[in-house]
């Protein structure tokens, strides 16, 4: 139905080598009902992985952590070796706005993940990149300095050092996670036809931001040991400022300056289109390159344009629970407002509070179903631990509901306006559009009401009863 909200998040967990575990790590992550593994990364050079995840924000938070436990049980770092800096068994976990969702709420996840990793594990997190809660700290290779060996022996005479959650000592096994909120970022590494890492590391130097080269890139010179080769590896934090390709023209030409070939570049994780159509565009030197020329990019939109609604209605009639009632109330009034909206703007009529209703409930369409699901992975949990995460839950589970119950009793009454409005011969349309409001309403309600009958909370009952509009129902 559109507008979902999504968050992609891209834990880094410091073992490359054991792939058993790292599927264990993965496994964990689609343990938790609407989290979609889209990627698993392993590096045994780096002695590192990279899962790439996404998940709605209701649930990321516990998708994430759910790695995070078997990372800590799994993961110790006294016995672990490989050319990539880290700190922790999970030793990176950024979240990321992908749709729907702002950085500012990514912030917000990040604080909610370090809070509940230090409870749940002692486990105590630095913030990075926009969650930072220090300047220097906006930066991961500042807080990444020493490494575990070093970072755990500083944080117990240095109080500059010490966690921003939990601590000041790291955990003894799994040492600390660094928690951030980013923009997408392209991790690329460049391998070079040389085994000499002074050559790689020169031409880090002369590329990253850090050394006066190139914006938003991160780079560091690294030797692969299983392939006997030096690597530039890289992150890119803002690939439209800095595309990939301008970043390999660049490393070729600094190797080439020093004797050496590029034997290569690979990606680690996932890259966006866009990149790549930008790197075609570049390399091919197009007149009237538009992405919309690209035939996959076409054939979506026009699946989109004609299958939305469809895919809705299977999903809608899939022997499953999600979507489900709430979903179907939700659309009933974005329909309800398109219409009111149509007629306001055929009737030369103020159109903006139909337009603002109708993106709402085609949010809210997702909204509940995650939330649904938010309370079966709830149920889910330890049952020493349940309750107040059930708790937690079933307020959200009640919430969304109540909100489209709000949005269509308000959408209700302004489609009663402009029935005496607009011209009689929009006058089906019109009632059409009250009798699905009406249909949003009623279902919203009833969802509201079901949810509450589960709820011991008192104060929470009293408010949300508070909120039911006079005449709702």
């Amino acid at each position: 139905m559109g507008h979902q909200r999504l968050v992609e998040c891209v834990p880094n967990f410091s073992e490359g080598r054991n792939a058993a575990l790292v599927d264990r790590l993965a496994s964990a992550v689609r343990s938790i009902p609407g989290a979609l593994v889209l990627d698993v990364e392993m590096d045994a050079d780096h002695n590192r992985s990279v899962i790439t995840f996404v998940a709605p924000p209701e649930i990321v938070v516990e998708a994430a952590l759910a790695a995070a436990g078997a990372a800590v049980a799994a993961i110790d770092l006294n016995h672990h070796q490989g050319v990539h800096p880290r700190i922790g068994a999970l030793d990176v976990l950024p979240f990321v706005p992908l749709e729907g969702v702002t950085l500012d709420e990514c912030v917000e996840l990040a604080r909610r993940a370090a809070a509940a990793l230090w409870k749940r594990h002692q486990v105590p997190s630095y913030f990075y990149e926009a969650a930072a809660a220090r300047p220097e700290r906006t930066n991961l290779e500042n807080i990444r300095r020493g490494q575990f060996e070093g970072l755990r022996q500083e944080v117990k005479d240095n109080p500059e050092r010490a966690p921003d959650t939990g601590g000041p000592d790291l955990h003894p096994t799994a040492g600390a996670t660094v928690i951030g909120a980013r923009k997408f970022l392209i991790a690329y590494n460049i391998n070079l036809d040389t085994s000499n890492v002074d050559i790689a590391r020169q031409i880090a130097r002369k590329i990253r931001t850090s050394s006066g080269g190139f914006p938003n890139v991160k780079a560091m010179g690294l030797t692969l040991a299983s392939r006997n080769v030096a690597q530039v590896s890289m992150n890119l934090t803002d690939f439209e400022i800095t595309p990939v390709h301008k970043v390999f023209d660049a490393v070729t030409e600094e190797a080439s300056a020093r004797g050496v070939r590029v034997l290569g570049s690979e990606l680690i994780g996932l890259i966006p289109k866009r990149a790549l159509e930008m790197a075609a565009n570049h390399y091919l030197k197009f007149e009237n390159f538009d992405p919309s020329m690209v035939l996959e990019n076409r054939v979506r939109a026009a699946l989109e344009e004609r299958s939305g609604l469809a895919q809705f209605f299977e999903a809608l009639a899939a022997p499953t629970a999600t979507p489900g009632g709430g979903s179907a109330a939700a659309a009933a009034g974005a329909m309800a407002a398109a219409l009111g909206e149509m007629v306001a703007r055929l009737s030369k009529l103020e159109a903006a509070v139909f337009l603002k209703t109708r993106e709402f409930l085609q949010e809210a369409v997702d909204r509940d179903a995650a939330a649904y699901k938010a309370v079966v992975a709830s149920y889910r949990r330890p049952k020493e631990e349940r309750a107040p995460f059930v708790a937690e839950a079933m307020r959200g589970a009640t919430l969304v509901p109540l909100e489209v119950l709000e949005q269509a009793h308000e959408l209700a009454l302004a489609l009663a306006r402009l029935k005496d409005e607009s011209p009689a011969k929009f006058a089906s349309d019109v009632v059409a559009a009250i009798a699905l409001a009406n249909a949003a309403r009623e279902g919203a309600m009833a969802n509201v009401r079901i949810n509450l009958d589960a709820i011991d909370d008192a104060a929470f009952r009293a408010a949300v009863l508070a909120r039911i509009p006079a005449g709702a129902g």
